[in-house]
């Protein structure tokens, strides 16, 4: 019950449907405030409660300060949470454990329960094993049943246990697309004390690109597992009043250019800017010429350029958008009524206060790629082939101006001699080093290879082995999906075909895209590309791209070739893509398809033929790219309303498969000790019912020293599970078969091959190990060299703590739970680093982590420290609980009779963080609210 202490609480009436609201005007000087601060404002207002929410925050966020960071602490209360499978069964998992935990310790097993609206989208779990063929889908879903079987046992199980918690079964779409095109409210209702409440529609996801859905005007962002557990089970998520950049747009996106090129260009610009931590709002008179699906496009990729969110005010082309998607029309009105009831409604002439503005005329958007390892690397697609061929070659590289290539690409690699290459595109350009080592000399001659129908190939450097329209990011867009459509049918009307040794696969994001793709008649022009439908989920762009053609395979591992990917995504971080894949680039759909028909990154697309006609004739891309009337006219003819009513009408029922499930009924799980998938995890084992006093850290040793741009994809475990690893060797002792081993995100519910996982990415570079790649270490003080996993159970053994040594923007990337689970059951105690990113150092805490940054200016280098000392952390201990936690600690790293001491800055933000911390956990902490007096 709110205190409504503002008097802010009245009545709107829509359709003759009375609906209570608390009305924003009646805050002094929420008019000011930008679009995503006035959502947070409203939120504050309608959650009062005098304890955990107060006036005093609503007021402080009222008279926020553009120019200032806050310190100032507010409680945000989601309406709802947004789960994927692979971050949704470990929380499911905990959840199942802390009602053990719960019974353990004498209280209610069914307090246990989410309090608001929870949906969890099964989407991470089909590999693309099968493609290029017409039955590919239907194989693939099935193997993902085998593989899942027992993690999909335990969702069946929770949608039933648990209240107000809906699973979409597998094979349906991905959780971002389905949230856009289905889930979202725009305007949530619920029951409240006095009838019906009207307020917007807000969520935390347990993925980093919840913010697609900031396209409809619906505030949500990325937080970890435990975060989102914690937000299930109605605690509010602490937060300090964040900074907001205003991005004014005008103008419009010329031919040629897509959502894509447009999403590139602001990861660019924003990253060069400096977003990490803040929130974005668009605003401008350049706001009404970006389309919904080009909208959701920027939200998505809101991590990639590090903002918490990236948000679009709701307007007129918002209510197009729900119409066209088929929400019900007194849906709509609401939506219509409320926004500009409460000045939710976008004013092209209305500039509100901002942190900073950027202004970006869209007219300046030109054709883009972005990689080969960072989303916010942007290449003109212009450049794109001089760009690659300097990196294979290990010197020469394009310079463009500003808005061209990153310059921190190739400041953060070693020199290397100069190589010369022959490629006439590239003769005059500056050398520079390549990122993959001092010898990637092009071969004089490509490997010759026969594949399985007699087809002779040559491969060699440079060759693209994957292309993949995949990923929420651009499968959401008809207007792009149907560019590739009518690229693929323009290709093959000119006799155009894929380069053989290229993996083709299509995996939209819901089932609407092949709809609209039949309707048009385009499925058999993108099927005789090699683009036929390989299931509905993320695949590629997660890692799930599953086996490279077998001949390829083993011509790019016999003779060492960087071979790349291209995929329609959002992320190409290193050893995400695929492990033979060393350069990933993000493109649009339809440069999916053209650089899967020249099998080459080494083509000018925009001065090579793509080919040749059956007249000997050559083809070019300018030949056969769609015009923007065209791929209109298709939109307007075949992408229809009801295709989306149609197609989500039973969303939540599944196939024959899911339906069939063997589930058990009652509050608690019955675990299965014999399952590889799922396991009762060890975080509450030994709780007691108050909390241990913090503790100093004494006598600790480093398991990892790790440089800048470390990102959670290298620290969770992720992808294919490498069969001599640690992991590997766990499931082979459990009699799995290599063949079944998955994947690790299926086997999240598992900590025990999570821990052996963790920091053993193929790409991850330990500094204490130097020379190595992946998760190897050295014991000290032998300095044995071991897995990292080896390395944590001997420390282990002799009682020592343990700490991670790293660089700037540790922990960026996806909001990977296990990037801070792993840690945690490693035995390490803190992190010591530059600088975090927002949400691993959240997740950190979460699971009683220490975050902590060196000095100002400072880093490993500047103080000396190499990994091999001794490391103590001082002035946590004996601290008071009611007092607030210390905001440094002393830090002495001891080697050879000689010490180095520096005070470190605790980065526990807020109050709230620093009772999850003093709790060991946030999981902890919650369960002790929720246990009887």
């Amino acid at each position: 019950m709110s205190l409504n202490s503002f008097g802010a609480r009245d009545r709107l009436v829509v359709d003759g449907e009375s609906y209570d609201i608390f009305r924003l005007d009646r805050v002094q000087t929420s008019h000011r405030l930008p679009y995503s601060l006035r959502v947070l404002l409203e939120n504050l207002v309608r959650n009062e409660d005098g304890r955990l929410v107060t006036g005093e925050q609503a007021r402080a966020l009222a008279a926020w300060d553009p120019a200032q960071q806050s310190h100032t602490e507010i409680q945000f209360t989601p309406a709802r949470v947004l789960m994927q499978d692979f971050t949704g069964v470990p929380c499911v998992v905990d959840l199942v454990a802390m009602r053990d935990a719960m019974t353990a310790l004498g209280g209610d097993a069914a307090r246990i329960n989410p309090l608001i609206p929870t949906e969890l989208v099964i989407d991470h779990s089909v590999i693309a094993d099968v493609f290029a063929r017409p039955d590919a889908s239907r194989v693939n879903a099935g193997l993902e049943f085998v593989r899942n079987r027992e993690r999909y046992q335990l969702l069946r199980w929770a949608q039933q246990a648990f209240d107000d918690f809906l699973v979409v079964p597998p094979d349906t779409g991905i959780c971002h697309q389905v949230n856009l095109e289905y889930l979202a409210r725009v305007v949530f209702t619920r029951a409240g004390p006095d009838g019906p409440q009207a307020y917007p529609d807000t969520l935390v996801g347990t993925d980093s690109h919840t913010p697609m859905v900031n396209g409809l005007g619906v505030l949500g962002w990325g937080v970890g597992g435990i975060e989102a557990e914690a937000a299930m089970l109605g605690q509010p998520m602490s937060m300090l009043i964040p900074q907001v950049l205003g991005l004014k747009l005008t103008g419009e996106l010329r031919e040629g250019t897509t959502a894509t090129d447009l999403v590139l260009t602001v990861a660019e610009l924003l990253r060069q800017t400096g977003v990490v931590g803040k929130f974005v709002d668009f605003y401008g008179p350049g706001v009404a010429n970006v389309p919904l699906a080009n909208r959701a496009t920027l939200g998505n990729m809101s991590p990639e350029y590090g903002s918490t969110c990236a948000i679009f005010p709701i307007d007129a082309e918002t209510l197009t958008y729900l119409r066209l998607t088929g929400r019900p029309e007194p849906q709509i009105r609401l939506v219509e009524a409320y926004a500009k009831e409460q000045g939710l409604w976008h004013d092209p002439d209305d500039e509100p206060v901002y942190s900073q503005t950027v202004e970006l005329d869209l007219a300046g958007v030109e054709p883009s790629i972005a990689g080969p390892k960072r989303p916010q690397d942007r290449i003109p697609l212009s450049m794109a082939s001089h760009a690659v061929a300097s990196r294979l070659a290990g010197g020469p590289r394009a310079v463009v101006q500003a808005g061209g290539l990153d310059e921190a690409l190739s400041e953060s690699f070693p020199a290397s001699d100069p190589v010369a290459i022959d490629h006439d595109r590239v003769d005059d350009v500056p050398f520079a080093p390549c990122g993959y080592g001092p010898s990637h000399e092009l071969p004089s001659e490509p490997v010759s290879v026969t594949l399985a129908d007699g087809t002779r190939a040559a491969i060699g450097h440079g060759h693209v082995v994957i292309a993949a329209i995949t990923s929420c990011t651009n499968t959401s867009n008809p207007s792009v999906m149907i560019g590739a459509g009518l690229l693929a049918k323009k290709a093959v009307e000119r006799g155009l075909s894929r380069k053989p040794w290229v993996k083709t696969t299509l995996a939209p994001g819901s089932r609407v895209v092949t709809d609209y793709y039949d309707r048009a008649g385009l499925t058999p022009y993108l099927e005789q590309l090699g683009f036929s439908l390989v299931g509905y989920g993320c695949t590629t762009c997660i890692g799930n791209s599953g086996p490279l053609i077998p001949q390829v395979s083993g011509a790019v591992t016999e003779h060492d070739l960087t071979v790349a990917s291209v995929l329609s995504g959002n992320r190409n971080f290193e050893g995400r893509i695929h492990p033979e894949c060393k350069m990933n680039f993000l493109t649009s759909p339809p440069l999916v398809i053209a650089y899967a028909l020249t099998g080459t990154m080494l083509a000018d697309l925009l001065n090579d033929p793509l080919g040749t006609d059956p007249a000997g004739q050559p083809v070019y891309l300018r030949d056969i790219w769609p015009s923007t009337q065209e791929v209109k006219e298709v939109i307007d003819e075949c992408v229809q309303a009801e295709m989306f009513t149609r197609g989500y009408a039973d969303v939540l029922v599944g196939d024959d498969q899911w339906r069939g499930l063997d589930i058990a009924t009652g509050q608690i799980f019955d675990w299965d000790d014999a399952s590889t998938y799922v396991r009762h995890p060890p975080y509450f084992d030994g709780m007691s019912r108050e909390p241990e006093p913090v503790r100093d850290i004494a006598g600790a040793r480093a398991l990892a020293v790790l440089g800048d741009s470390v990102t959670t994809d290298h620290i969770s475990p992720a992808g294919a599970i490498k069969p001599d690893g640690p992991a590997g060797n766990y499931l082979t002792e459990h009699g799995v078969a290599r063949a079944d081993f998955n994947s690790y995100g299926s086997r999240r519910g598992n900590h025990e091959v999570m821990i052996r996982g963790t920091f053993a990415n193929i790409r991850l570079r330990n500094l204490l190990a130097p020379g190595t790649e992946g998760g190897v270490t050295r014991h000290l003080p032998d300095g044995e060299q071991m897995s990292i996993f080896a390395a944590s159970t001997t420390y282990a053994a002799d009682g020592v703590p343990l700490i991670i040594l790293a660089g700037a923007e540790y922990g960026s990337g996806s909001s990977r739970d296990w990037a801070a689970k792993g840690t945690l059951l490693l035995g390490v105690r803190a992190v010591l680093a530059i600088s975090f990113e927002r949400i691993h150092r959240s997740n950190l805490i979460g699971m009683g982590v220490l975050p902590l940054q060196f000095p100002a200016g400072a880093s490993r280098e500047s103080l000396g420290l190499t990994g091999e000392e001794v490391y103590s952390i001082t002035g946590l201990a004996g601290t008071d609980p009611a007092a607030p936690f210390p905001s440094e600690v002393a830090v002495r790293a001891e080697r050879d009779g000689r010490n180095t001491e520096f005070v470190a800055t605790v980065r526990i933000d807020t109050p709230a963080e620093a009772a999850y911390y003093r709790h060991g956990g946030i999981l902890q902490y919650v369960l002790r609210q929720l246990l009887p007096a």
